[in-house]
C-alpha cells in the first residue's frame, strides 16, 4: 500500500510540475519573483520534450508501481484520469517536439503579455 501511495504521489507531483511548466507564467504576473523558479522549470520541460528524453519522475513512479506489485496502470481515480494526461497514448518523438514547442509558445505569449502590461503601467523615462 505504501509503494502505491508513493507512486501516486510521484504522479501527482509530475502532473503539478507539468501544469506549472505550462502555465506558471500566469503566477508570475501576480508574483514576479516566481519567474526565478518558473523559467528553469519551463526550460527543463521544453528540453525534455525536444530531446525525447524521459523525465526522471517517470522511472521513479514506475519503480514504486513495481514495488507495489503493479505491472501497469489500472484501478482508481489517479490511474484512470491523471495518468493519460501525464503519459498520453501514442506519444511519438514528433509529438514530443510539438509539445516542447507548445511549452515555449505558451510561456513566451504569457511573458510577452506581462512585459507589455508592465510597460503600459509604468511611464517611460527619458
Amino acid at each position: 500500500m505504501g509503494a502505491r501511495l508513493a507512486a501516486d504521489a510521484v504522479l501527482l507531483a509530475h502532473l503539478a510540475f507539468v501544469a506549472f511548466a505550462m502555465l506558471g507564467g500566469l503566477l508570475v504576473a501576480r508574483r514576479p519573483r516566481i519567474a526565478s523558479v518558473h523559467l528553469p522549470a519551463a526550460a527543463w520541460a521544453a528540453r525534455i520534450e525536444f530531446s525525447g528524453a524521459i523525465c526522471p519522475l517517470t522511472p521513479l513512479e514506475n519503480h514504486f508501481r513495481r514495488l507495489a506489485g503493479a505491472s501497469g496502470y489500472g484501478g482508481g481515480f489517479v490511474e484512470h484520469y491523471l495518468i493519460p494526461i501525464v503519459y498520453p497514448a501514442g506519444l511519438t518523438p514528433q509529438a514530443q517536439r510539438w509539445l516542447g514547442a507548445l511549452v515555449v509558445a505558451v510561456n513566451l505569449a504569457i511573458y510577452v503579455r506581462i512585459a507589455v502590461r508592465r510597460s503600459v503601467k509604468q511611464p517611460h523615462r527619458r
